[in-house]
């Protein structure tokens, strides 16, 4: 028997009562993400002697996109007796992706900004995929429409309305619009200016861009401190800087360089004959359209469920030692050479000598793939491909059915949702969150969502979540410029070449391809 409210029930009548009260009883979830466990056995355990030997030209340790990158560089170059080894059951990384009857969605990274001009290589992959069709006569590139994001494109809500677009307009005050336009103004200034050296300021790849050091020392401040030191004080525009940051870094502007987080304004110069300057690329299945492209360069010399636990380089050769999860067997693949396309707390923990350092910051992140009856209406702009809440926790929303092809709605919506877990230290917050369970979750992202649409968790029908606890690293000030990266770009053993975007201390697409091209390029010229 139990009390409530003065009156006495069964267990049977609590139990029903309770249950009765649980509004997210109804949700059916998941978790999934990064082999943490596998992961941590090359952490943790101790290996037995290899009772199987193999051989091949040249290994890649990691299925990323940087390693996809490098395996098709060396497809391309005549370079075909490789091996390709993956922790997780598939390649693709932070690009992965998922589906269900409705929808395919991203796992990760879903949209790619128009390329910069300069950027060929880029260029060329898009054109090998089919996503930049031809050059009209100007010689810009030409999309294909079908993969340039679809109208309406972003929306905020902000003081209980959805507005068009991402920038704060709704009830700002005079003082807070002109701090927006300075900034922005600033903004396409950086973009265009040039260094001493004559290299752009601020540029893709990060390699490309200025050593001057009137912009390096940017990197010694972080955007709170910048933004203060230039006078911008407006809760608005703060509150957009740090979002965006959020976005691409994982933390907020009190963490991140100011030249790392005025990079992400600065640096794209994309040209298109079809699209705007700002126009970006994007899928159903979000990034993982060109994950898909290039794992076909690798599939038959791919293998999955690989747990890399120790890398040997002797002169002539480099012994790669792994655990094969499948056949439960341990294994010796003997290389030319190999391209290490891992971040550094993997690779510094394989290499001989090798001492990973904690400057290497990594933010963890979950994102929640919701799948419902419908996306309620509310007040303001219509449902967008992007939909952000202002001063919200998460980063809000993608739409991952707003590439359809026919206006007719879906049976169900899917919905891409980010939380970027920024609000304890990353270590904690990875402990944090490998600790709640399914349900946890779900009440999190539920009670979220109904900030701006009342009466959603009632819609929702399943909610797929994906906990990335290395999700991206983290260019917190001095990282950028600092002796930690540099050094960490130049392996000290000749054919043992590293590949990953934390090389770059910016974690996006074309810092990933262009460090997998270059470590291919420079394994194809050492085996030559």
């Amino acid at each position: 028997m139990a009390i409530i409210a003065g009156g006495t029930v069964t267990v049977a009548q609590y139990v029903a009562c309770m249950e009765k009260k649980d509004n997210y009883a109804h949700i059916n979830s998941r978790i999934s993400g990064a082999s943490a466990k596998a992961g941590h056995m090359m952490r943790d355990q101790q290996f037995g002697t290899p009772a199987i030997t193999e051989y091949a030209d040249a290994v890649i340790v990691g299925g990323g996109v940087a390693g996809l990158s490098a395996a098709r560089s060396l497809h391309h170059s005549g370079f075909t007796n490789f091996r390709l080894l993956e922790l997780e059951p598939h390649t693709g990384g932070n690009a992965s992706y998922g589906s269900n009857q409705y929808s395919a969605y991203p796992l990760g990274a879903h949209y790619l900004p128009i390329p910069n001009i300069e950027n060929q290589p880029l260029l060329d992959l898009l054109a090998e995929a089919g996503i930049l069709t031809h050059y009209n006569a100007d010689g810009l590139p030409v999309y294909n429409e079908t993969d340039l994001c679809y109208d309406p494109e972003e929306r905020l809500y902000i003081r209980n309305r959805w507005q068009e677009g991402l920038i704060p307009q709704l009830g700002i005050s005079q003082q807070t619009q002109d701090e927006i336009k300075k900034f922005l103004e600033l903004m396409e200034t950086l973009r265009r200016a040039k260094g001493s050296d004559n290299r752009y300021a601020f540029d893709i790849p990060a390699d490309n861009s200025s050593t001057d050091a009137s912009y390096r020392e940017l990197d010694q401040l972080t955007m709170e401190a910048w933004l203060q030191q230039q006078g911008y004080h407006s809760e608005e525009l703060r509150w957009y800087l740090d979002y965006c940051c959020r976005d691409d870094y994982g933390a907020g502007i009190s963490t991140i360089s100011a030249w790392a987080a005025i990079h992400y304004f600065a640096s794209r110069k994309g040209k298109a004959g079809n699209a705007d300057s700002s126009q970006l690329l994007t899928w159903p299945q979000g990034n993982g359209r060109l994950a898909q492209h290039l794992q076909q360069f690798s599939r038959d010399k791919t293998q999955t469920g690989c747990v890399v636990y120790k890398i040997t380089p002797e002169p002539t050769q480099v012994l790669i030692d792994y655990y094969d999860i499948n056949t439960h067997q341990i294994k010796r693949l003997v290389a030319k050479a190999c391209i290490m396309a891992t971040p550094q707390f993997v690779t510094q923990r394989l290499i001989p000598g090798g001492s990973y350092h904690h400057d290497f910051v990594y933010s963890p992140w979950l994102v929640a793939n919701i799948t419902l009856e419908r996306v309620p209406e509310s007040s303001g702009y219509q449902l967008s491909w992007d939909n952000v809440i202002y001063q919200g926790k998460s980063l809000g929303y993608v739409n991952a059915q707003q590439q359809r092809l026919t206006q007719q709605m879906p049976a169900k919506q899917v919905i891409t949702y980010y939380l970027p877990l920024d609000h304890l230290d990353p270590v904690a917050s990875r402990k944090y969150a490998i600790g709640l369970s399914p349900r946890h979750w779900v009440k999190l992202i539920a009670d979220d969502l109904e900030t701006v649409h009342p009466g959603i968790t009632e819609l929702i029908g399943d909610i797929d979540i994906t906990i990335w606890g290395h999700g991206m690293i983290r260019p917190h000030a001095g990282f950028i410029t600092g002796e930690v990266r540099a050094a960490a770009q130049k392996s000290p053993f000749a054919n043992v070449f590293y590949a990953h975007s934390d090389l770059s201390g910016i974690s996006i697409f074309e810092e990933a391809f262009y460090h997998g091209n270059k470590a291919a390029n420079a394994l194809a010229a050492y085996c030559s």
